[in-house]
């Protein structure tokens, strides 16, 4: 079950390869991604000294928490649990030019929340408006076949 979708990065990235990785949270956050209000919008995942961190990415206060989160951060930095082969992998195709590493979805797996991350390269902006374009179509074709 999707807790989260980052649309913008199918649109923005041309997806290589996904893994699926845990999120540490606490318990507040927990409850709050299972309600649905995580923001993946600006996110991306970096590799720091053998880790992968998940950065920019916000969990918004859990509501109905009695207690006090007056110095509770939405936005920190959040540790991903992945292999170490895994790390090892995605570090190695970072230094290729023009990867990175995005977030895809925050899902919830059992009682666990997970995050589906990709490695994946930027398009440029005639790749955007070709994808656009062909979307579009399908779209009307779509529409004249329904008639």
């Amino acid at each position: 079950m999707d807790l989260a979708r980052n649309k913008k990065a199918y649109f923005n990235y041309q997806v290589l390869e996904t893994f699926e990785a845990g999120i540490v949270l606490s318990g507040a956050e927990v409850k709050a991604a299972k309600e649905g209000r995580v923001t993946l919008d600006g996110a991306y995942v970096r590799i720091q000294g053998g880790e992968a961190w998940l950065i920019n990415a916000t969990i918004a206060r859990y509501s109905k928490s009695g207690a006090d989160q007056s110095n509770y951060v939405p936005d920190r930095n959040r540790k991903l649990l992945l292999t170490k082969r895994e790390i090892e992998k995605i570090a190695g195709s970072l230094g290729q030019n023009g990867l990175t590493v995005v977030p895809l979805s925050v899902y919830s797996s059992r009682r666990l929340v997970k995050i589906k991350i990709a490695l994946a390269r930027g398009k440029r902006t005639i790749d955007k408006r070709e994808a656009i374009k062909e979307k579009d179509y399908r779209r009307r074709l779509n529409a004249r076949v329904r008639r």
